[in-house]
């Protein structure tokens, strides 16, 4: 015998041989549940729990009051009064088009960013037409005065003086607490 045949003999001569066993199942033993029959039989104490059905009221809210915007008061935000002075000289620089839109996207709600889009595209076509790229954007707006009021906890409203070269211009602005920040809902510009 060679040394490999004598070495394979002595190796298959001390191992056992091999059990070939089933696999197990990926999915463990359920727990069975009572039939109507044995539902009025109180079960043995020795029997595993079984979750009863959960009590969720559904019509309590809807998925907007749970999922939607959520009020926040005036008292978790930024001065409203320096917030809304801000963020009107950013709306009429939009307006004028020295601002491009997008800027106060996530500052306003979808009717008002809609109109300010508007009336900055026609104001660009506006420039192009008649100024051919003139100076008249270059002037920047200033904030002359502002007050506030708050209706209610997550509410204020705005009203400000603003100095747009040689207008003076008057702006109202109606802010909404939504989701920790300030979100302007209503806009009257004169």
């Amino acid at each position: 015998m060679t040394a490999l045949a004598l070495a394979s003999h002595a190796l298959s001569a001390s191992t056992p041989p091999i059990h070939i066993a089933p696999a197990p199942s990926p999915r463990p033993a359920g727990v069975p549940l009572p039939t109507s029959a044995q539902h009025a039989i109180a079960p043995p104490l020795g029997s595993p729990y079984v979750q009863d059905l959960l009590a969720v009221d559904f019509a309590a809210a809807s998925n907007e009051d749970i999922f939607g915007p959520q009020p926040t008061c005036a008292e978790q935000l930024p001065d409203a009064a320096r917030w809304a002075a801000h963020v009107g000289q950013a709306l009429v620089e939009v307006m004028r088009g020295s601002r491009t839109a997008t800027q106060v996207l996530r500052w306003t709600s979808p009717e008002v960013y809609t109109a300010v889009a508007r009336r900055a595209a026609a104001q660009s076509r506006r420039a192009t037409r008649v100024h051919r790229g003139g100076s008249d954007t270059a002037r920047r707006v200033q904030v002359r005065t502002s007050q506030v009021s708050l209706p209610r906890e997550d509410v204020a409203e705005a009203s400000l003086v603003l100095l747009d070269g040689q207008r003076v211009r008057a702006l109202a602005l109606r802010l909404e607490g939504r989701d920790g920040r300030w979100v302007v809902t209503a806009l009257q510009i004169g």
